[in-house]
């Protein structure tokens, strides 16, 4: 699993680079439509799960992560959702957030207990997943939550999860360019 994320570094770094990008605009712009917003969450979604399943999909060796491929599917459907169904009500909306940031933070916590004894630093991603497990029972909680506050709520999660995911993904790419980095210890070659 380690060589997978490892090779796939720069595709976690984009994932972490949108969505401080959409938490920034979602700050600047607090009093945009619910209907923007709703756009700006479907391309996050999308990319969100177009990433997970080229992670999935992209390894050196073994079957496919199915657990991953399903998170990714799931987010690029509830992205083509929204996509489709802009004028959805907000209680629906926060529902379909909260789903989606507990489904991502579970798959994330199950990727760093899998990660635990091949890197160090996996708790970057179990911490990521636990904020995302968290900030999606929120949503399930208080769903009649003000448009603004949602909009605050929905843009803290994003920058504090993508520099989260930009740190692991710069993690991985420094045990890639070591060769690996397993905390097991690598075989050194003897001249």
């Amino acid at each position: 699993m380690q060589a997978r994320l490892s090779l796939n570094w720069m595709a976690i770094a984009l994932r972490g680079v949108v969505a401080i990008i959409f938490g920034v605009l979602a700050f600047l712009v607090p009093g945009i439509a619910l209907g923007s917003l709703i756009l700006l969450f479907a391309a996050f979604a999308l990319v969100n799960g177009a990433s997970h399943v080229v992670t999935g999909f992209r390894q050196p060796s073994g079957g496919p992560d199915w657990l991953m491929i399903a998170g990714g599917v799931a987010a690029i459907a509830i992205g083509v959702l929204s996509a489709i169904l802009p004028g959805i009500t907000a209680l629906f909306l926060v529902t379909l957030i909260g789903t989606w940031a507990i489904l991502t933070g579970a798959s994330e916590i199950v990727a760093a207990w899998k990660l635990r004894k091949e890197i160090s630093g996996e708790l970057l991603l179990a911490l990521n997943g636990v904020i995302s497990v968290i900030f999606g029972l929120y949503l399930w909680v208080f769903p009649g939550a003000g448009a603004i506050a949602l909009i605050w709520v929905i843009a803290a999660f994003a920058i504090v999860s993508g520099v989260m995911l930009v740190l692991f993904a710069f993690r991985l790419r420094s045990l890639a360019n070591r060769g690996g980095g397993l905390r097991t210890g690598s075989p050194t070659a003897s001249a």
